[in-house]
């Protein structure tokens, strides 16, 4: 990058922390080694490729400890999506002759939606879970779908969108009771909340380092002992010959450090971030009348928070491309909406009761490790600029109804 592309981006201001984040300088440095000396493939026999395999099995031992989970469990792959699509493809192509029955919540990921739908193409049977306003699940409901033939429950530990935490060890304890394998999504939430693989009860977890200031292209997936599941890739037998592909050990040596530093603050910094955000949500509720905060309003994840604004939904990227020429860059709902050329409106935000005009109207903002008090203080007055400038091009003169 040049000098002025770093000026430049010094006066910008990232609020886009759930989509992805910045690589810690310190996980930086923890991955050049592998790139210029631990640079073996993990699976030879030299020296080169033992140096690897140390490397290669320290940094999953080491994130396997920040889950409570045993070394010999936690498996790598490419990213969330792939763990995803492994955790209930795997499990359902193992376990279709126990049953063909799949539940899951109503404001999973893309990449549990998506692959629900080609489980259902497949011959599988999908139930999706109502949430109440807030986005928590009916825990009733649940219990209520299982049945014979349901093999796998599949609910997120925290949401994408809307940053509601799910009350997973409930969900754990219903799938133990009626002996149903269940997977939860934790890529939003590990590192962030604690989460005990154990003390949730589930049997697959699946998460990602692009979330935690780690590298892209890298993801796990925590698989129980005993669990029965078939392979997605096949070729050389890596990872105990569940995912076959050579170890992309500099990512993964990332992820390990990108995890302990996580772990070792998320106490401090959990509390640093809900304050950030409470004062945010207080500006916002304080300032405009007609605003209102999608999600739980306090079980959720600490620096999340996703708000509207009553008649302005339908002019959302707008404001978004507004205040990315202020210098502030935050979401519109999921950054993965992006890529939808159906304009369609969230499935989360109507699973939670809005119409598909209101669900088209979430902006994100994720605070993450690198923002300040002083950045939020410069967001809010942006903000309050962008949304004058937004409706005086409908309101002409007048003075708009959010004041």
């Amino acid at each position: 990058m040049s000098g002025n592309n770093k000026d430049f981006l010094k006066n910008r201001i990232y609020l886009d922390n759930a989509a992805t984040t910045r690589v810690d300088e310190r996980v930086i440095e923890s991955m050049i080694p592998c790139f210029s000396e631990v640079y073996g493939n993990a699976s030879s026999l030299h020296y080169f490729g033992t140096n690897a395999r140390e490397v290669l099995e320290t940094s999953r031992a080491t994130i396997a400890q920040c889950m409570g989970a045993r070394p010999d469990e936690l498996f790598f792959t490419s990213s969330g999506t792939e763990s995803n699509n492994w955790a209930l493809k795997g499990i359902a192509l193992a376990n279709r002759n126990k049953g063909r029955h799949i539940i899951v919540s109503s404001i999973e990921h893309d990449c549990i939606m998506n692959t629900c739908k080609w489980l259902s193409e497949e011959g599988f049977s999908i139930t999706y879970l109502p949430v109440d306003p807030h986005g928590i699940i009916d825990i009733t409901a649940l219990e209520e779908a299982i049945n014979p033939k349901t093999i796998l429950v599949s609910v997120m530990h925290a949401n994408n969108e809307i940053g509601t935490i799910e009350p997973i060890e409930e969900v754990g304890r219903i799938c133990k009771k009626h002996h149903v394998y269940f997977h939860s999504d934790a890529c939003q939430s590990f590192g962030k909340i604690p989460i005990d693989v154990n003390k949730a009860g589930v049997d697959l977890l699946t998460i990602n380092a692009h979330k935690i200031y780690g590298p892209k292209g890298i993801g796990a997936l925590y698989i129980r002992k005993g669990v029965d599941i078939v392979p997605l890739l096949h070729g050389g037998g890596q990872e105990s010959g569940l995912r076959s592909a050579t170890e992309n050990l500099p990512a993964i040596a990332g992820f390990a450090h990108a995890s302990k530093l996580c772990f070792y603050d998320m106490k401090n910094e959990a509390e640093r971030l809900s304050r950030l955000r409470w004062k945010l949500e207080e500006f916002i509720s304080s300032n405009y009348e007609h605003a209102y905060v999608n999600g739980h309003p306090h079980q959720r994840l600490p620096g999340h928070l996703s708000f509207s604004f009553h008649g302005l939904e339908g002019e959302t990227i707008r404001l978004l491309l507004l205040l990315d020429d202020m210098g502030i860059a935050v979401s519109a709902g999921s950054a993965c909406s992006s890529n939808d050329k159906s304009n369609n409106a969230s499935h989360v935000l109507q699973a939670i009761g809005l119409n598909p005009f209101e669900a088209r109207g979430a902006i994100r903002v994720s605070l993450g490790r690198f923002n300040t008090e002083e950045e939020v203080d410069i967001f809010t007055d942006l903000l309050d600029k962008a949304l004058k400038s937004l409706t005086s091009i409908f309101s002409g003169n007048q003075k708009s109804s959010l004041w």
